[in-house]
């Protein structure tokens, strides 16, 4: 394992009342780092256009580059990379570098990428951020998550089908290099949010119907 013995053992935590302040503590301290959703902040605040009026409607990635595309793209490029990485950072730290720390932390800030209670409960599919926390959590993880959707989205240009390996690849990878019950559960439950949030791009993928990436702009998309 990547982070050597300190990794494995995930219940080296202090029990009763002061885990119960270290889990509610990393879980709303992430939860509202993944609220501050960038494609939303930067249309809705400095467009002033909100992407979910667009489109597919998502406040992601692919959307908001459909729609608005130039440069402030790297604005929520940034923004959604930053939030996760210091939500890791900050499960990792309280947790004196535990594993369970990070995957604890990288559920709720995806929950909070999701749905932000701050943008009505409206918020992105979580591939970005998501994305991000697998580089945080191992590079094996990453390699499997990244190396799948990079794949299936040049040879097929449907992103949505390369974030649909992306979310059900991560638990089985992550079982893989992680194999304790705590860990493949908060992965099976984070890897099945972001395959939920697909949803309806899997019924659209299925029927033939999905839009595929360009790198043209354009009002309508469905990632």
């Amino acid at each position: 394992m990547s982070g050597g013995v300190a990794d494995a053992v995930i219940y080296a935590v202090p029990s009763g009342a002061e885990l119960a302040l270290l889990l509610a503590v990393v879980a709303v301290g992430a939860y509202f780092l993944g609220c501050f959703n960038g494609a939303v902040i930067v249309s809705k605040y400095i467009l002033r256009d909100d992407v979910r009026n667009h489109g597919s409607g998502n406040a992601g990635l692919t959307n908001f580059y459909r729609t608005f595309g130039g440069p402030l793209t790297f604005g929520v490029i940034m923004c959604d990379v930053l939030k996760a990485v210091i939500a890791v950072l900050l499960g990792q730290w309280l947790f004196g570098g535990l594993i369970f720390g990070k995957y604890w932390a990288a559920l709720w800030c995806l929950l909070g990428h999701m749905f932000p209670c701050m943008f009505h409960f409206k918020g992105g599919k979580g591939i970005l951020s998501g994305g991000t926390i697998a580089l945080m959590l191992d590079w094996r993880i990453a390699l499997v998550v990244w190396g799948g959707f990079l794949i299936l989205a040049i040879l097929t240009r449907y992103v949505s089908l390369g974030s649909v390996w992306a979310g059900a690849s991560f638990p089985f990878i992550s079982w893989y290099c992680y194999p304790d019950p705590v860990i493949v559960v908060l992965a099976f439950i984070t890897g099945g949010l972001v395959v939920w949030q697909h949803r309806g791009n899997i019924q659209r993928l299925i029927h033939g119907n999905e839009n595929k990436f360009s790198f043209h702009r354009k009002k309508e998309g469905s990632s």
